[in-house]
């Protein structure tokens, strides 16, 4: 991004890092609520709209390898069969098929993001990007845009996997026991019931 004031080009240069390190620390929280659960937990739905912790890994690396690669003219070498049959416009991104191994699907998206984090080091914010499935007058935007759209999905998506894993078994997110040991939950979520009971219908 080109700005008109001393010590610009530092400026975007440490925006653009800015970008970079909360889209990473976003990733990683998204991958960690995975850990340490079966296949089957990874994949079933735990939300009346099919949500599921697999299919938001899967999403993202779709999502990450259009925007931040095909859509600046960088495109990516990775194939996404759901893309190229066109079943991602039916929902197919958003949970695996019985035959997408979670090696795969999370193998594919930390390739995306060597893709992606390439891009944000060798184009500036304001590169011309083109997203053909946006509507006609928005279609024409920039890396820096992208890039900002991107950081806030990656982090909506980490805070779904963390309220999905909490689902499953319990499990906060990563700074839930620096707060307190299990009493301490329970004597928190005891006094947001109480508040809550008096407004009991």
């Amino acid at each position: 991004m080109e700005l008109s004031y001393p010590g610009a080009t530092v400026r975007a240069v440490t925006i653009s890092g800015d970008l970079r390190h909360y889209l990473q620390q976003s990733r990683d929280g998204l991958l960690e609520a995975l850990d340490g659960l079966d296949d089957y937990a990874v994949r079933r739905p735990l939300t009346p709209s099919g949500t599921n912790l697999l299919g938001l890994v899967k999403h993202l690396a779709g999502i990450e390898s259009s925007y931040l690669g095909d859509c600046v003219g960088r495109p990516s070498p990775l194939r996404f069969p759901w893309v190229e049959d066109g079943s991602v416009w039916d929902g197919a991104d958003m949970w695996p098929q019985a035959d997408e191994s979670r090696d795969y699907l999370v193998g594919l998206y930390r390739s995306a993001w060597v893709h992606s984090d390439a891009t944000i080091a060798e184009l500036p914010l304001d590169a011309p990007a083109h997203v053909e499935w946006w509507p006609a007058e928005r279609r024409d935007t920039t890396l820096g845009h992208l890039l900002a759209r991107m950081v806030a999905e990656t982090a909506r998506h980490a805070g779904h996997a963390d309220i999905l894993r909490e689902t499953l078994d319990g499990r906060g997110g990563r700074d839930h026991d620096d707060f307190g040991d299990a009493e301490h939950w329970a004597a928190y979520v005891a006094r947001i019931q109480a508040a809550a009971d008096a407004h009991r219908p």
